[in-house]
């Protein structure tokens, strides 16, 4: 399997909570994810953000709902989209890792989505991700968010 790893840059207008755009344009990779009947896992730094994630979801498209749900809830197999900040359980294809480090089963993987804040301190470990991925094997790319029209 050739994994893709796609960063996804984040520009300077993150202020309030330095990480909010990344679960923003988290759970739009999900919901596009979902709508290509591909399986996703979400992997969090912690329970904290994986309920924050979770709330996020709830409310982030209100015409169109994402079957989602922590780790452990829901059907057996989960549902389309998990959540967690522990390993998977299940088998799925996309990885989004909102955590500081390359998850050591990201070869489990086709498609892992990656962040790149611009907060100087968290775009250096961004870059380590990236030579991290690359000394995996991993096929990987980047490209700046395109921010979400709003009325």
């Amino acid at each position: 399997m050739n994994t893709q790893v796609m960063f996804y840059l984040l520009d300077n207008e993150v202020s309030e909570q330095k990480m909010q755009l990344a679960f923003l344009h988290s759970c739009f990779q999900a919901a596009y994810y979902y709508r290509q009947r591909q399986k996703v896992f979400i992997y969090c730094q912690d329970q904290t953000q994986a309920h924050h994630i979770d709330e996020l979801l709830w409310s982030f498209e209100p015409d169109s709902f994402v079957p989602h749900n922590l780790i452990g809830e829901g059907p057996k197999q989960g549902a389309a989209v998990e959540i967690s900040w522990q390993p998977p359980t299940n088998r799925r294809a996309v990885l989004i890792n909102l955590t500081s480090t390359v998850p050591n089963f990201a070869h489990q993987f086709s498609q892992i989505i990656d962040f790149v804040p611009s907060d100087e301190q968290l775009k250096q470990s961004a870059r380590e991700r990236y030579k991290a991925y690359r000394q995996l094997g991993f096929q990987v790319d980047n490209q700046a968010v395109n921010h979400p029209q709003t009325s």
